[in-house]
């Protein structure tokens, strides 16, 4: 039984021992092997609305050592590796529901709840399937000679793991947050809901605009008030809206007219001015409806194409 340092089966010197000729090799296929990962950093997070949002754990990891559970050739018991050169690990531990219990009872759904600090920067134990490629001795045995190992983790950046597969009994190490205020556990559960569901509801309203729609319901027992329907609430608004605009857009013609070199003001002060008519005739002219902005902007160019803009331009406009 010995121990011995190995390398990952996706360094360079895997592909070239496989293609080696006359070197001996071992190829062992999805064996049963304990991982020790040096475990850096757990993620309490939460699954889709199709799972309820059910809770679970993403731990990250260094991968430090390959235990077999079975002896390799060579009398190899286990495999290690150098901070670095071991690969990254991703797995998944999945609660059960009695966990999810002892979790809520210790407060999960106050603010206080939290992952607890212990369980980063130890090794951890996990179980997963390995291949192996095991390199013979050089010198047949020879004194000072040692096998050189390939391994391949499968599910490396995806393992799933659970109490019962993994041994361990993460529920257990959860602080008790029960004692913290019933209010605060409350808004904690309202907010995680809705912050869970918030890619299912996008409202096009604010709350301000939706409460416009809304009036007082008739009493009971009263004829011919009919209940206004969500539909005239939105037109409502949407009649208020078009007020606004409609409002500031008079609002900015006003300004362009006083506003000194301005189409609109060009317009007023020298072109409509003079279409005016005095007396009876413009009297008794049905009045016709104020013309848009671009109706303006388009008489204003129309009518300056036909004046004089030559050297005498200002002296020309003002006669």
């Amino acid at each position: 039984m010995m121990r011995t340092a190995g390398l990952m089966m996706n360094d360079v010197w895997a592909h070239r021992v496989l293609h080696e000729q006359g070197v001996e090799t071992h190829r062992l296929e999805r064996l049963d092997a304990e991982l020790g990962v040096l475990v850096q950093s757990l993620d309490l997070k939460h699954k889709g609305k199709e799972e309820n949002y059910r809770p679970y754990l993403h731990v990250t990891g260094e991968l430090r050592s390959v235990t077999p559970g079975e002896v390799l050739p060579f009398g190899i018991s286990q495999v290690t590796y150098s901070p670095g050169q071991g690969g990254r690990v991703d797995c998944f531990y999945e609660f059960d529901d009695d966990q999810l219990v002892a979790l809520i009872a210790k407060g999960y759904f106050t603010n206080g709840f939290a992952i607890p600090g212990q369980l980063t920067n130890i090794e951890w134990e996990l179980p997963a399937k390995v291949d192996m490629l095991v390199l013979a001795p050089s010198g047949a045995g020879g004194e000072g000679d040692v096998p050189v190992i390939f391994t391949q983790v499968h599910d490396i950046g995806s393992l799933e793991i659970n109490r019962d597969t993994s041994g361990y009994d993460l529920a257990d190490y959860f602080a008790d947050r029960s004692e913290d205020t019933v209010v605060r556990t409350v808004a904690a559960v309202d907010d995680r809901g809705l912050k869970a569901r918030s890619d299912a509801i996008n409202s096009l309203f604010t709350d301000e605009e939706l409460a416009l729609g809304t009036v007082t319901t008739p009493a009971v027992g009263a004829v011919g008030v009919p209940a206004p329907s969500a539909a005239e609430g939105v037109s409502a608004r949407l009649q208020q809206v078009e007020a606004e605009i409609a409002a500031e857009a008079e609002q900015f013609r006003a300004e362009r007219e006083r506003t000194e070199g301005t189409p609109e003001n060009l317009y007023r002060e020298r072109v409509a001015n003079s279409l005016q008519n005095d007396g009876e005739e413009f009297e008794t002219r049905k009045p016709l409806p104020d013309p848009t902005l671009d109706e303006r902007k388009r008489e204003v160019a129309r009518r300056a194409a036909d004046l004089d803009f030559g050297q005498d331009t200002e002296q020309g406009l003002g006669s």
